[in-house]
């Protein structure tokens, strides 16, 4: 018998998805590694919601609006901000321990915020608080949890999802049959040498959707967190934008403060614009690095509020309550993704989505802070309740969906996919680059057949999320949030639209 539900990915996003599904029927969750590794267990920053005084969810909204640089989706917007509130709630009565001052939940700030909106748990261990959580009220639920099990292709008969096909750790092949396919796989910031996201972020889901037939969306816009711990002895770690929202300030490895001269927002302005700031002060000091500062706050209160960080830190010899951090920008957060509506359906009937992988236009060419962590509570709850009275609805085919020939090549290995993405399609991109990769990956052997490894699979999604990239971003000839092309370096207004790609025939 088929699973009611069957959810790809256990991240909060998914497990959310199916805690909410297993009051209405069976559920499945399959999870690549293990149940509790995911980019959600890894985010420091928080989770956004208009709960303080003097603030709105009108204000939230605007704040969103802006921060989307013109592409947000507003009906969607207004879904995130107004249900926020009922979510955190959820969130508390789950067990969620959010941190307090006097009684009351701590709000703090991060930037392109105008108030302090961002509840934390355990300081910076937000996702991995909030995680936790999931993964027993999940258990607790009698969701059966299938961890080990990477997705080879979805289960697809007569143009509808049924499920998926799945290799274990072990290398057994098993389908799962399902009702409904709920999509919470997460992003792909392993496509890029550096990122703060987990190993197993390699676009897998947007890879197998777009194998499959649904259409994706905004595929140029990824986010390069601008704060990523730079250390020769360490693998990139995000320093939370919440040092920032307390006070930290970037300086050039000349001691210099710049951000000032770039925004009038200095450290809290949005990513987009502290992360280039970073790459043109780097370059004009002939630096790999710019330095996080705090050690003007209390040590005390810098230990207690960012323990994540500043024991990491401390593990590597550096104690930023005496020493700035030395940071660089990395690849942190996919804007683009499955295109669903504000339900999670997309355009194959029997497959929702929530999470990273999907692209509601919440977050337009350049996500919010925080605005993240809320995404997955909020529509991975429409998911769900979409699936009780929408049943067998799918989203039309966008008319101006671009179709995309299908290519199916594998790179010769991770580091060199990294490389070429890095060195083409990232913070600062041109035509002439972003042509030569798209060429380079075309070139690489032909895959056929299901790959014999969990290895070759990864290789193969992420050299399809690749290519969506490069020839989104080719496509888009203007700069517009976390998308800055060179040759096209302003903003235009016959481009403020969406760009969706569905995989054609031939």
């Amino acid at each position: 018998m088929p699973y009611d539900y069957l959810v790809l990915g256990s991240g909060i996003a998914g497990l959310y998805a199916a805690l909410l599904a297993a009051k209405h029927g069976s559920v499945c969750v399959l999870s690549k590694g293990s149940i509790t590794e995911s980019n959600s267990a890894r985010a420091q920053g928080g989770i956004a919601a208009a709960i303080g005084p003097g603030d709105s969810p009108a204000q939230h909204r605007e704040d969103t609006l802006r921060a989307g640089a013109g592409l947000c989706d507003p009906a969607a917007v207004e879904v995130l901000v107004q249900e926020a509130p009922s979510h955190i709630r959820a969130l508390i009565e789950l067990g969620v321990p959010f941190d307090t001052t006097h009684g009351a939940v701590a709000l703090g700030r991060e930037g392109a915020h105008s108030a302090p909106r961002i509840l934390h748990a355990g300081g910076d261990r937000t996702g991995a608080a909030i995680e936790r959580v999931m993964v027993e009220r999940a258990t607790e639920a009698g969701v059966t949890l299938l961890d080990n099990h990477a997705v080879t292709a979805l289960f697809v008969e007569q143009g509808r999802c049924r499920g998926a096909h799945a290799r274990s750790v072990a290398g057994e092949h098993r389908t799962v049959a399902a009702t409904r396919t709920i999509l919470a796989t997460g992003g792909a910031g392993q496509l890029y040498t550096l990122t703060t996201n987990s190993p197993l972020a390699t676009g897998d889901g947007i890879a197998l959707a777009f194998q499959a037939g649904a259409v994706v969306r905004d595929m140029e816009f990824v986010q390069f967190h601008p704060t990523a711990l730079a250390l020769p002895s360490a693998r990139a770690f995000l320093i939370s934008e919440a040092l920032r929202g307390e006070g930290a300030r970037l300086l050039a490895s000349d001691g210099r403060r710049f951000m000032p001269h770039y925004h009038p927002d200095a450290e809290l302005a949005p990513r987009d614009i502290v992360a280039r700031a970073i790459i043109a002060e780097m370059q004009r000091t002939q630096s790999d690095h710019v330095l996080l500062d705090i050690t003007h706050r209390d040590p005390a209160f810098v230990a207690a509020r960012f323990p994540g960080i500043y024991q990491h830190c401390l593990s590597h010899e550096l104690d930023i309550t005496r020493t700035p951090a030395p940071v660089a920008p990395a690849a942190h957060y996919l804007m683009g993704g499955v295109l669903t509506d504000t339900w999670g359906r997309t355009t194959m009937p029997g497959l929702l989505a929530c999470g990273e992988v999907a692209n509601t236009g919440i977050h337009g060419a350049n996500r919010l802070a925080s605005n993240s962590l809320l995404e997955t509570v909020v529509f991975s709850q429409r998911a769900v309740a979409g699936t009780l009275d929408q049943e067998s609805a799918a989203l039309p085919v966008p008319a101006d969906a671009r179709p995309l020939a299908p290519h199916d090549t594998a790179p010769p290995d991770r580091a060199t996919l990294q490389a070429l993405l890095g060195d083409h399609a990232g913070i600062i991109r041109d035509g002439h680059g972003l042509r030569a990769a798209a060429a380079v990956i075309d070139s690489w052997p032909t895959a056929s057949g299901q790959p014999a490894t969990l290895t070759a699979m990864e290789l193969r999604n992420m050299a399809t999320v690749a290519r969506l990239i490069l020839h989104a971003a080719l496509d888009r000839r203007e700069s517009r949030g976390a998308h800055y092309r060179r040759d096209y370096p302003q903003l235009a207004a016959q481009w403020r639209r969406r760009l969706s790609y569905r995989r054609s025939s031939s």
